[in-house]
């Protein structure tokens, strides 16, 4: 199993942990620092038991663990949050059916703010811990940049100063290029070259130019199982607001003019 894949287990792993202490500490603050016989610690973690693997099922499907999704953003917040409102609901349910009793409705919102605030901190420090082991030599995501452009520097300094996933390890022009290296990453020649480099363990290759290199570029990624993306500025769009949405399920490259914040519930 790769690195990232175990990282990857460990996380969800230790997500369900922190779900479970969550509760845990709501039970104590709210009944106290006992074990009551009124409300049974046992059957109220059972219930959490239950509805952990739900809550952590709904984490999931708002692409949480995304590799680059950043975790300090207001809408992963908006996501964990969610996420949480219905953990605390499956609960309800859960705690009902199995024992046929209510309780504090303090408990559940105690429940709720505090598994939402210990999930979204632990996602910010185990991101942090993620990119760090992700980017360790030798590094999972070895990134091609095609292209010794205004763009490709402002990208591989981004990648390295927000130590992304993606580790740029070697550059290629298609016309050559002055620079020997661009940000502490090499700068290896010309696009005569790709071969050679694609065959050094790349997972991804970023073109920041040479757009009539596309299908070639593609292609070569393609016959390799190697991830290709490509720059909107390749093709002249150069707005920063561009986004991939899908249109009756085809995938389609989006720049909308400016809108309030409120339409993004709606995207």
């Amino acid at each position: 199993m790769s690195r990232y894949r175990l990282l990857l287990v460990l996380w969800l792993l230790t997500d369900l942990a922190v779900f479970l202490k969550s509760y845990a500490i709501a039970y104590f603050l709210r009944v106290g620092f006992i074990f009551s016989t009124d409300f049974p610690f046992d059957h109220f973690m059972i219930a959490v038991a239950v509805a952990s693997p739900v809550w952590l099922a709904v984490l999931l499907t708002t692409r949480t663990f995304a590799l680059f999704r950043k975790q300090t953003e207001m809408r992963n917040a908006a996501y964990i949050g969610y996420s949480a409102l219905v953990g605390v609901a499956m609960f309800t349910l859960i705690y009902y059916f199995l024992f046929e009793q209510f309780f504090s409705r303090l408990l559940l919102l105690t429940a709720l703010g505090i598994s939402f605030g210990a999930v979204w901190l632990w996602h910010i420090v185990f991101s942090v811990i993620l990119r760090s082991l992700l980017r360790r030599t030798p590094a999972v995501f070895p990134t091609l940049i095609i292209g010794v452009t205004r763009e490709s520097t402002a990208l591989i300094e981004r990648l390295q100063k927000h130590r992304s996933p993606l580790t740029p390890v070697a550059v290629l022009d298609g016309h050559g290029a002055k620079e020997r290296e661009i940000g502490g990453v090499p700068v290896r020649g010309k696009l005569n070259k790709l071969d050679d480099v694609l065959k050094e363990g790349i997972t991804h290759v970023i073109q920041c130019s040479d757009l009539e290199q596309s299908l070639n570029l593609l292609s070569a990624c393609r016959s390799r199982g190697i991830t290709y993306m490509l720059l909107p500025s390749v093709l002249g769009i150069v707005e920063r607001d561009e986004r991939v949405e899908s249109v009756e399920g085809q995938p389609v490259t989006v720049v909308s003019p400016q809108e309030s914040r409120w339409k993004w519930f709606f995207r």
